[in-house]
């Protein structure tokens, strides 16, 4: 390792465990972390391909008196996420001296979501296409739109969108990036809300709005459906209202009034469901009085759009 500064770790892994390697990696990169497909499945010559397949993580360790020390706790901290589900083990790799960003980023591709989405990282001009971009850095851990729970969400709304009036208003709780609400407004919605209870989620999430030219139609603010529900920030309910967190964390926000942001005849999108929590989740969103549900898997991924009945009483402000 005498002629090289960094040292790259590496895992693949599935759409599941993505995020939570990313979560552990982060907490010992000082220059983030990287997600990317291991494949890329085109339709055609000109389409700019979707992301399929397992997830690489990445991140990179400075080669230093603090390596080894690093080193232990990151596999430390794998080593107890494995507990709850298996790891593999990660892989070492030494990088000379060079800028190891701009090398990876040559090989980066823009990923298409659903028929009229398309996520750019922030170096990369738009192509002539005709889809809606949305900038997100993939060094990012969370948000980048290479999870199939975002995917999922995406395409369930572009669908919603498409069949309905677009939305004046848009609810996105658990916002983290603010990759939905900036979709939202992409699709047509007029305004958008974004709420999360980590204050560092806000923060990012209001400079990727900045990146990406919103002004104040976009509101990131921190907060939770308590707060929403009291009219903190005006209307206290929204024709569409999107949820991608864990299916416990959604149960509980249901229970907390989640339903009650969603105007009558409004929809409730929800993503971040596993495959056996799939029927829990629906059963709960029966019982707030909304149907029909629709469903839409990837992998182990469930999402679910719900309709609110038209004619109930609007709990907006």
């Amino acid at each position: 390792m005498s002629n090289a500064r960094w040292l790259e770790v590496s895992l693949v892994v599935d759409g599941e465990l993505a995020e939570a390697v990313a979560d552990v990696l982060a907490r010992f990169a000082p220059n983030g972390v990287v997600l990317e497909s291991t494949a890329i499945r085109f339709q055609d010559e000109e389409d700019k391909g979707q992301a399929v397949g397992p997830i690489r993580v990445r991140a990179y360790l400075e080669i230093d008196q603090r390596l080894e020390e690093m080193r232990q706790k990151l596999e430390t901290a794998l080593h107890y996420l494995s507990l709850v589900r298996p790891v593999p083990a990660p892989t070492y790799t030494p990088i000379p001296e060079q800028n190891w960003m701009e090398a990876w980023k040559q090989n980066y591709r823009p990923i298409a979501i659903g028929r009229r989405l398309l996520i750019l990282p922030s170096w990369m001009d738009p192509p002539d296409s005709s889809r809606q971009t949305i900038k997100i850095d993939p060094g990012m851990a969370f948000g980048t739109g290479a999870h199939p729970s975002t995917q999922l969400c995406l395409e369930l709304m572009e669908e919603w969108v498409e069949g309905a009036s677009p939305p004046d208003l848009v609810f996105d709780i658990g916002c983290g990036s603010g990759i939905l609400a900036m979709a939202a407004l992409r699709l047509g919605g007029t305004r958008a809300l974004g709420v999360d209870t980590d204050p560092d989620a806000i923060q990012n999430a209001r400079q990727n709005a900045a990146h990406n030219g919103f002004g104040s139609e976009l509101v990131f603010e921190q907060g939770s459906v308590a707060e929403v529900l009291r009219g903190r920030w005006g209307r206290s309910s929204a024709p569409l209202v999107l949820v991608n967190i864990l299916a416990p964390v959604i149960l509980r926000l249901l229970d907390q009034g989640l339903a009650d942001l969603v105007e009558p005849g409004g929809a409730l999108i929800l993503s971040g469901i596993l495959e056996e929590q799939a029927e829990t989740v629906i059963q709960a969103v029966h019982d707030h009085g909304f149907a029909p549900i629709v469903q839409r898997r990837q992998g182990d991924w469930v999402a679910l759009l719900a309709q609110r009945p038209s004619g109930e009483n609007s709990s907006s402000l």
